[in-house]
């Protein structure tokens, strides 16, 4: 099977290094905006794939060299022959890729997002739409990404410190749901299928791990000049706190639309990043060994902030609004925000009618 991947930051660079290693043809589209620098890598002609426990490892270790098929900036020789086009890119990236790939994607081609769930299956229909593209797209997408790993393009490197072991995958419309899962199945054994893409944005924890500690933390990484470490020292006994009323809220979300998400707890276990040891929540984010290992965020205008409320929390705070669901802590954390970054969130971020859906739609299998 031939993959192609759609950008080319830590998850992308990991993802191409990854599958073609267990023998998948890859190919990576460097995009102009949403792509490292890839001289070296395309110089090289590829990476050096570094997998194992990241703590204690050897830096001096190459790995293992692993050749990618196709580099290119050319969006049609990318995708050509692709039974799967795998995009690896943030949020905020859904509608800039949608209007380079929309154009020439066959309807038969599967389109995986793979990443922190954004409603993005959704978003890159409705910019097809605007577009005056009416194609049938099967697209699906994950509720994480489905790796720990970075990748150092200055010295081609990838390391790959975790293969997650649980990842939710539903397509849109899920009536593609089973024909996706059998496809991409094949690229990893860890999925599983979620009833639709509202199931897996309530899947993603990032906007219940990383806005409200961070936010309470905003004057202690102002003042560390970017040497701050949310998981070993911003998640405390207190701060902790606001993170379980908000997983609360978004339990209490999917009750509302007929379906159970897992707890931060339970979803970090089964993904592979805690233990399944007797430890209290805030003990596993502080001693995980893949969380500890990651620093940030360095400044209250980075993803943990911006995107994970604009796409995250607005949204469920509009979900709450339109399935009579209380959010306050949700809310609170927006409000606070929004002052905070003098930004005005609620305006600015997702919600059901930018997505062009009711309170009606929420009840079909969309």
């Amino acid at each position: 099977m031939k993959v192609a991947i759609i950008g080319a930051g830590n998850g992308g660079i990991t993802a191409c290094a990854d599958l073609k290693d267990r023998g998948f043809e890859v190919s990576l589209f460097e995009s102009d905006r949403f792509s490292k620098n890839l001289d070296f890598i395309k110089e090289q002609g590829g990476v050096y794939f570094c997998e194992g426990d990241i703590v204690g490892y050897n830096k001096d270790v190459e790995g293992k060299f692993v050749k990618i098929d196709l580099i290119s900036k050319d969006i049609n020789e990318v995708i050509d022959g692709a039974e799967v086009i795998m995009i690896v890119a943030p949020g905020v990236a859904i509608e800039y890729f949608a209007r380079i790939l929309a154009p020439v994607v066959d309807e038969d081609q599967i389109i995986l997002v793979n990443s922190a769930a954004s409603m993005a299956p959704v978003r890159f229909v409705n910019e097809a739409r605007q577009m005056g593209i009416d194609k049938s797209f099967k697209i699906a997408e994950t509720n994480t990404l489905t790796y720990g790993t970075r990748a150092i393009v200055e010295s081609a490197r990838v390391e790959m410190y975790l293969r997650v072991k649980k990842v939710f995958l539903a397509a849109y419309p899920s009536r593609y749901n089973q024909e996706v899962f059998e496809v991409c199945s094949k690229l990893y054994d860890c999925f599983v299928p979620a009833k639709n893409i509202l199931q897996i944005n309530l899947e993603n924890g990032n906007p219940e791990v990383h806005p409200g500690p961070a936010l309470l933390n905003a004057g202690r990484i102002d003042f560390s000049n970017g040497e701050f470490w949310l998981y070993r020292e911003g998640i405390t006994e207190h701060t902790v706190n606001v993170l379980k009323a908000v997983e609360k809220e978004r339990m209490e979300l999917a009750r509302a639309l007929g379906f159970e998400v897992e707890g931060a707890l339970e979803a970090r276990q089964n993904r592979g990043y805690f233990s399944d040891d007797d430890k209290s929540l805030q003990e596993h984010f502080n001693t995980s060994e893949v969380f500890t290992q990651i620093k940030g965020p360095t400044s209250v205008t980075s993803r943990y902030f911006t995107e994970d409320i604009s796409t995250g929390l607005v949204f469920w705070s509009d979900l709450g609004k339109a399935l009579g669901v209380k959010t306050p802590n949700i809310d609170a954390i927006i409000v606070l925000a929004s002052s905070m970054l003098q930004t005005d969130f609620y305006r600015d971020g997702l919600t059901l009618e930018k997505l062009g859906l009711d309170r009606e739609d929420l009840y079909k299998t969309i």
